[in-house]
């Protein structure tokens, strides 16, 4: 049976994946069928690249995609498959812009009273 799945690639604790097609029972870094993507998770902004249509013309022929794999082509497919992230403040941070609004005098409004 087919697979389609990582194959790891890259230095130690630089991971790159290749998404390939592969029997399943053959090594995870071993020859493939064929290569139709890459997967940089490390790099600034990270890498994701996908042919849909050799992916969907293998899925045809009967391969199975991983559930990492599965996952990623779900990511690839919604347009943005990481988006940035929001900023994350600390407590103290949290802390002081809340002290900061709540010190801010409130402007009086410009409309008079009738």
């Amino acid at each position: 049976m087919l697979k389609i799945k990582l194959a790891r690639f890259g230095k130690k604790k630089q991971p790159h994946y290749r998404i390939v097609i592969n029997e399943a029972r053959d090594k995870r870094d071993g020859a493939y069928v064929e290569a139709i993507g890459h997967y940089a998770p490390t790099m600034t902004p990270k890498i994701l690249s996908i042919d849909m249509d050799k992916f969907n013309e293998w899925k045809k022929k009967g391969a199975q995609p991983t559930e990492t794999v599965a996952a990623l082509v779900t990511r690839f497919q919604s347009g943005n498959p990481f988006p940035p992230k929001k900023p994350h403040l600390s407590k103290k941070a949290k802390a002081k812009a809340e002290k900061l609004a709540a010190e801010t005098p409130v402007e009086p409004s410009d409309a008079t009273p009738a």
